[in-house]
């Protein structure tokens, strides 16, 4: 039986993307990265697909007069590569409906708050500073609004009086190494990527 394939959209350090690959390597995730579509030519997470032998897609969205044609390109990209399953990794765009559509329930996202609460951009910053004592990393199908799919998977991060903004940043960033590539494997072995 052939193996997943995914393609990651990442815009920027790619640690969600270093997770994924880690998980794959470690025999806990039964998938491959096949693709990685980038929308920032100098982000690091693109030197890391190099170095991983990972084909990347590329691309500055200034180059396209509108986000169809850019969302087309990656379309018919996905498609040659026999795409299974989408996974934004900090993919700081909204997908448009000329990508949703072909890749209607394939496209999943992950968020570091409890959704529906803090969607949006900075929701770590945003959640810090409402002062709430319980916060954490969702991952959810993506769907036409921000953050508002039908929610996969959730895990919770515990705020404490002490906690800096960055330390939070940093459970919220464990947490989400360990759940997304959890729960890629577990739509994988539901049949979800296929």
């Amino acid at each position: 039986m052939r193996k997943a394939k995914l393609a990651v959209f990442a815009s920027g350090t790619g640690s969600n993307y270093d997770a994924i690959i880690e998980a794959i390597n470690k025999g806990t995730l039964d998938a491959e990265v096949t693709l990685l579509v980038c929308d920032r030519p100098k982000a690091r997470v693109v030197e890391k697909a190099k170095r991983n032998g990972t084909p990347s897609f590329v691309f500055d969205p200034k180059q396209y007069a509108k986000k169809e044609m850019f969302e087309s390109k990656i379309v018919e990209i996905l498609k040659e590569a026999e795409i299974d399953l989408v996974i934004l990794a900090g993919y700081m765009r909204l997908i448009g409906k000329t990508l949703l559509q072909p890749f209607e329930g394939k496209i999943i996202n992950i968020h570091p708050s409890l959704l529906p609460s803090f969607p949006g951009l900075d929701a770590i910053g945003q959640a810090f500073n409402a002062g709430v004592k319980v916060s954490g990393v969702t991952v959810h199908y993506v769907d036409a609004g921000m953050d508002t799919g039908k929610i996969i998977a959730q895990d919770i991060v515990n705020i404490t009086d002490e906690m800096t903004r960055e330390e939070l940043q940093n459970e919220i960033q464990k947490v989400e190494h360990k759940l997304y590539p959890e729960t890629i494997q577990k739509l994988i072995s539901r049949g979800e990527s296929s």
